[in-house]
Formats: structure tokens, C-alpha cells, sequence
């Protein structure tokens, strides 16, 4: 199973991802290791996870949603 996820980070940004762990992602992310962008952007928490049967399905989902402006992404939380 594949996830795409939503981490609201520190600064009150959204950082958008996809992962078939996401306590692992969601570790590697805080320890700073996880992604260029948080580790600039503390996440501080998941806010948001949707699964997906295949990898390929969440790679277009998750580009579905980052081409989303701010307000669309706070609307499907």
C-alpha cells in the first residue's frame, strides 16, 4: 500500500509526499534526512494521508495536489 501524505510544517507551510511507510517518512523528515524541503521547514506533524494500491497511483495523486494552490489543499483536510 502507498500513501500520499500532507505534513503541516513549523513555519505553517504544507509539504505534500508519498511513501508506503509513513511513520518511517515521517521520522526521516524530522530527523532532517526526509526531503530538501523540510529540512528548511520543520514538519511537525501528518495532517493529512490518503492510500493508493499502486506507487504509480500515488505519484499522481500527489502531483494532483501540489499543483494545488494553499486554499485546495487546506479544503481536503
Amino acid at each position: 500500500m502507498w500513501y500520499v501524505y500532507i505534513l503541516l510544517c513549523e513555519d505553517k507551510t504544507l509539504y505534500t509526499g508519498i511513501t508506503n511507510n509513513i511513520e518511517a517518512r515521517f521520522t526521516k523528515h524530522a530527523a532532517g534526512k526526509g526531503g530538501h524541503y523540510t529540512r528548511s521547514h520543520k514538519p511537525l506533524r501528518i495532517i493529512y494521508t490518503e492510500p493508493f494500491p499502486t506507487r504509480s497511483d500515488a505519484l499522481k495523486r500527489e502531483m494532483e495536489i501540489k499543483s494545488w494552490p494553499r486554499a485546495r489543499k487546506i479544503r481536503l483536510l
